[in-house]
């Protein structure tokens, strides 16, 4: 059902009578199903028998845009993709287009590598605590930062009841360009809004935030604001992925 809803919206559906398998209700979202024999219905509507294949982007977040698209009124980063879903009917013919959606969520100001994906299998596993999964950040700050900043930053702090610890933080060298302190952090628990928290509760502000790596993955340096890329299977094998 991944190609109509998350794996969240997938179990309202079923725990809400909204699917039938072979003219049954289903109440059980681990139930084992074949689209390609097996005749299923989602709120009325049959699924169809040929599902698109999984696809699997990086983009570069630009500011202001958000992860979800149930707001009317913001910009959705999945917007981004409109071209990509226009096109699809010419080259699968027959197919239904995919559901794309953001593994995880930034927040609308913050930027930088997002990924997207219709693999509802693999956003979770992706965004599970369990795998630990590495983030790093470039966060600019609007200020000085001092020893006494990084020191608290790499104490951590509490988030949602849990103490929160960064894997690594660093004053980065000033370039030229950017006439700001700018810190690397990287941190693994992800928590809503840790990064930024991170940096409030040692004092500081920032100024933008980016995240530049996932994993094994870094962000492609040449990958403009807004544009994406297809992931191959190394890529995703660098972002921990087992198929």
């Amino acid at each position: 059902l991944f190609s109509v809803a998350s794996r969240r919206s997938c179990e309202e559906l079923i725990f809400d009578g909204k699917v039938t398998v072979n003219g049954n209700v289903c109440n059980t979202p681990q139930t084992r199903v074949d689209p390609a024999k097996d005749v299923i219905y989602v709120n009325g509507s049959r699924l169809p028998k040929r599902q698109p294949r999984k696809v699997y982007f990086a983009l570069n977040k630009p500011k202001g845009y958000i992860c979800s698209s149930g707001e009317k009124e913001s910009k959705s980063v999945i917007g981004l993709f409109d071209d990509y879903l226009k096109n699809w009917d010419k080259n699968h013919a027959g197919v239904p287009a995919p559901r794309l959606f953001t593994v995880g969520r930034l927040d609308v100001a913050t930027t930088g590598l997002i990924i997207v994906t219709n693999d509802g299998d693999f956003a979770q596993k992706l965004t599970h605590p369990s795998t630990k999964t590495s983030k790093e950040y470039i966060a600019t700050i609007d200020g000085s930062v001092h020893k006494k900043h990084l020191l608290a930053i790499s104490e951590g702090t509490t988030i949602e009841g849990v103490h929160c610890i960064p894997d690594s933080v660093e004053l980065l060298p000033r370039r030229q360009d950017v006439q700001r302190d700018r810190l690397r952090i990287v941190v693994h628990d992800g928590r809503k809004h840790e990064v930024r928290e991170l940096v409030k509760s040692a004092g500081l502000e920032i100024y933008s935030l980016k995240r530049v790596r996932i994993g094994g993955f870094k962000l492609p340096s040449d990958l403009g604001v807004g544009k994406y890329i297809d992931l191959n299977p190394a890529n995703l094998s660098a972002l921990g992925w087992k198929s």
